[in-house]
Order: C-alpha cells, then sequence, then structure tokens
C-alpha cells in the first residue's frame, strides 16, 4: 500500500468561519507557538536545504534554541523569517492564527457578497485601479442586487479605488460599489486611449458566510455535428457533495456522446490535489496506472522516501475516487465517470493557478492540451496544512492555542519531469487571447471571446479574428477575501514515520 507523507486535514463541524475571540483563547506563549512553528517548517519545508536557520544542526544546545526563538516577537515574524525569496520563489507559504477559519476557506466558505472580481491598473496613471465583475455567485447578496458579469466600478463608499487603498475598502463587510462607463475609444488594441466614467450609479452590497460550488456552469454543444461538452470550474474542492456533483457532470458528457471537452479554468486558483488526479482521470480514462505527476521534496524527505518507498513519490491517473482517513480506513468511494479523451481545450488567465496548472502540466506528456487565453499564475508547489501536534495533524493538536501553518512541502513534476513553471505556463502558440473588460461576454454562450475561440477550432470552421489587445496590469487581490486562493493543497493523511523526530 502506498504510504503518503503528508496531507491537509481532517475537516471538522464548525458553527461559524468567524468565531468570537472568547471562543479560541490563546493561552499558549510566544515561545510556545514559535517552537510550533520552527519544528513544523524544519519537519517538511520543500525549500528546508536553502534555509539555515532550519538546518538538523543548527542549535548546538536547547538553551541556543529558545535563545532564537525569543528574538521574534510574534509566530508571524518567525514563519516569515524562514521561507525562501518570499518575493520571487515563495509567495504561497502562510500562516494562520486560528485554523477553525482555515478549514472553513479550503472547503470553499468564507465571507462573500457573491461579486467576483479582478482589479486592473488604468493606463498612464500611477495608482487609479478600476475593478470589473468576473462573475456572480448565484443566491448571494450580490445577486439580488442585479450585479452581473462584466459591470465596471471605479469607488468603494465614494473613494476612488488606487493600487494603494483598495485591500482597506473591499475588505470591509459592507460597502457600495459605485459604477463607471468604460469606452475603449474605439481602439482594443491599445490601451493608452481608454476611458473610464463614473455614471453616477451604486448599489450597496453585503458579505455574508458562504460556501461556493466550484461548478458555475457546464454545458453540452452540439454544434455541425460535433458534441462539445462545456465545464467552468472554479476551485477544487474536496467535500465528499462537491465531488458527486463533478463525476455526475461527467457522467452527463459520457451519455451525451461529448466527443470534445472544453475546460474553463479562467478563475481557478487551485485547491485539492486529489481532486485535481481525479478530474484529470475524468478527463481521460486510457491512462489509468500512467504517471500523472511526480513529488519532489526536500533532500532529506526525498533520500528517506526514495529509498523505504519509491512508489509514495509517484501519483497515478486512477478509476475511481478515494478517501481515507488517518486510520487508512476508507470514508469516501466512488468509481469515476471518464471520457477517454485525447485532447482537451483549457481555458486560463493569470488567475489559473495551482491546482489548474496541476491539471494542465499532467496532461499534457501523455494528451494534447489546447491552452486557450494567457499565461497562468505560475506555482507549480503543493502546500500542508500542519497543526502542532505530534504528527503534525489535526488530532490532538495543542489545546493552547488555535495556529496553523501551511507551507509549501513540495514541488509537483509531470511524467515528462517538469515542474519549472514558476512563471506560469504560456498558452498554446496561436492562442494566446485576453478577455476585454469592455466586452465580457456571458460565460457559457458560445459567442464569449475566449470559449468561441475553442469551438472554432473543434468544428474547423475558421478561427475568430483577434485583434492584438494589450490587457491592462492585474492586481493580486488573493487576501482580501481568502489568503489561500492560490493553494495546491496535499489533502491526504499524515505519515508521521515521515517527519523529522
Amino acid at each position: 500500500m502506498k504510504v503518503l507523507l503528508l496531507a491537509c486535514l481532517v475537516l471538522v463541524s464548525v458553527t461559524s468561519c468567524f468565531e468570537d475571540a472568547d471562543d479560541n483563547i490563546i493561552r499558549a506563549s510566544t515561545l510556545e507557538i514559535n517552537d510550533f512553528v520552527w519544528k513544523g517548517m524544519n519537519a517538511v519545508y520543500v525549500y528546508k536545504d536553502n534555509i539555515p536557520d532550519l538546518a538538523n544542526d543548527r542549535f548546538d544546545s536547547s538553551e541556543t534554541y529558545t535563545e532564537y526563538l525569543n528574538n521574534f516577537s510574534s509566530p508571524e515574524d518567525l514563519f516569515e523569517d524562514l521561507l525562501y525569496l518570499p518575493d520571487d520563489v515563495d509567495e504561497f507559504s502562510r500562516i494562520y492564527p486560528n485554523y477553525y477559519d482555515l478549514e472553513q476557506l479550503l472547503q470553499g466558505t468564507s465571507l462573500s457578497n457573491g461579486m467576483k472580481y479582478g482589479l486592473v491598473q488604468l493606463p498612464n496613471a500611477a495608482n487609479d485601479i478600476i475593478g470589473y465583475v468576473r462573475y456572480v455567485l448565484p443566491n448571494s447578496d450580490a445577486a439580488s442586487k442585479g450585479i452581473t458579469r462584466g459591470m465596471i466600478f471605479n469607488t468603494i463608499d465614494g473613494t476612488a479605488l488606487t493600487s494603494v487603498n483598495y485591500g482597506d475598502l473591499l475588505s470591509s463587510t459592507s460597502y457600495t460599489v459605485g459604477w463607471a462607463n468604460y469606452d475603449n475609444n474605439g481602439t482594443p488594441e491599445t490601451r493608452t486611449d481608454d476611458i473610464i466614467t463614473s455614471n453616477g450609479e451604486s448599489v450597496s452590497i453585503t458579505k455574508t458566510e458562504y460556501t461556493e460550488n466550484p461548478i458555475l456552469t457546464h454545458n453540452v454543444f452540439n454544434i455541425d455535428g460535433n458534441s462539445i461538452g462545456y465545464l467552468m470550474y472554479n476551485g477544487f474542492r474536496i467535500g465528499d457533495a462537491n465531488l458527486n456533483e463533478l463525476n455526475a457532470v461527467f457522467a452527463e458528457f459520457q451519455s451525451s456522446g461529448v466527443s470534445d471537452l472544453v475546460l474553463d479554468l479562467r478563475y481557478n486558483g487551485g485547491g485539492s490535489v486529489s481532486t485535481a488526479i481525479w478530474l484529470s482521470s475524468m478527463i481521460t480514462g486510457q491512462n489509468t496506472g500512467d504517471i500523472f505527476f511526480k513529488e519532489k521534496w526536500n533532500s532529506e524527505i526525498q533520500a528517506a522516501r526514495e529509498q523505504d518507498d519509491p512508489e509514495s513519490l509517484i501519483n497515478r491517473f486512477v478509476d475511481e475516487m478515494v478517501k481515507r482517513n488517518t486510520n487508512n480506513e476508507i470514508t469516501y468511494q466512488q468509481p469515476i465517470n471518464s471520457l477517454n479523451l485525447n485532447k482537451v481545450y483549457i481555458i486560463t488567465t493569470g488567475s489559473s493557478a495551482s491546482a489548474s496548472e496541476l491539471v494542465i502540466n499532467g496532461l499534457s506528456s501523455h494528451i494534447e492540451v489546447v491552452q486557450i487565453g494567457s499565461t497562468t499564475r505560475g506555482k507549480p508547489q503543493a502546500s500542508v496544512t500542519i497543526y502542532d501536534s505530534e504528527n503534525l495533524g489535526r488530532e490532538n493538536a495543542n489545546p493552547n492555542h488555535t495556529y496553523a501553518m501551511q507551507p509549501l512541502i513540495y514541488e509537483a513534476e509531470n511524467s515528462a519531469g517538469f515542474s519549472s513553471y514558476y512563471d506560469g505556463i504560456d498558452p498554446t502558440e496561436g492562442f494566446g487571447i485576453t478577455e476585454l473588460y469592455e466586452d465580457l461576454g456571458q460565460l457559457g454562450d458560445v459567442n464569449e471571446r475566449l470559449l468561441a475561440e475553442a469551438i472554432a477550432d473543434i468544428t474547423g470552421f475558421g478561427r475568430s479574428v483577434i485583434s492584438a489587445q494589450r490587457p491592462l496590469k492585474h492586481l493580486d487581490q488573493k487576501n482580501i477575501e481568502n489568503p489561500f486562493l492560490y493553494d495546491m493543497v496535499d489533502d491526504r493523511p499524515l505519515n508521521k514515520n515521515f517527519l523529522q523526530p
């Protein structure tokens, strides 16, 4: 049986993802929590070899170790000091003071008003930015207020958005959105002459606790004898209900005789490693047992696993979804509905990251992947949630505090050995196009700019004429609603045999 080193978490039910402070009183000292931070990072951090302070022989005595820990006034300070090139290689490791919040965020639950947006910097402006609505969550406050995809906003609570204030303004539980009109001045191929004008309209929206369904929309298009499946998938969730629904979509594709698939990951920031494996196995089916991706850990863990259980470093295509608990007992099991495709179209933007990139990279060494859109975010590493316990798992976590960490633990390389896409994965040659902020179109509509490109290539009736549009610079808003937006989470049971003593 394959031995798995790390995993995400044993999910627990909690009444709210934002509990009162009295519910989680931190009784542990800063020193005690700092001890957890150092030991956890020493045990699993993928870039441990590059951090001298994480070396096993770094301290010659317990006194020296304690003195070192006391140099940091907070667990966050220590954690950040242990990261490898945080502005370049490791932008994604996180520490969280309340793991109840973290657990629900990883399940897709957060405070949300339902308005999912992108932020871009205006041309010829030092700080001014605008937001555009990418999509609206059903049964949300934004949906009830009539907000729709493509709407443009440039103020929050009457204050113009800038690259300095947008985080504070959009983090509020309630705010008023000021709408604007976008005029490209008849030149969509350039941006220097674009005009943004407030139109005097506004709407107030409020965030509430919301669990997003990652399947925003799906359909089967029968066009000129081609049965084309379309799925917009916005997050690799680990919940059983999400998995059942995803598998049901592929059962529908099967029964409809789908011969071509367009997988829309343009806003999918990542999530569960297991779900990425299962989705890729649904797309294929003929590759069961083949290598989907291989794990590259720090040198210490890598050497131990290569010696004791090299198969544990390999993740293969499968024909069923199986989840196990920490006792290796099966808690979920379903056969996979597969399409047996040798080619897939995947739509991406700079917001496609992590598990989305894992799907692209893993499939590309087995079948033809036509990537349409723009270059992805660039995150080949997986993370794991670790707690202050003997084996870093959720069970028997230190009751004196609720800190947890999500450090990067390995890089994922495909069967051809490629994992170095730190700057993102580029679209297929000739398919590099971007969304038009002033004319986004409707998601799932055959005339929508990026989907239309896939359909044109599938049907062979000619590609659309795409102008060489110069995109605006996007701002990274991952910390506003979900600090773990770009996570690739390994959600399999911890095995302390691989952890350092």
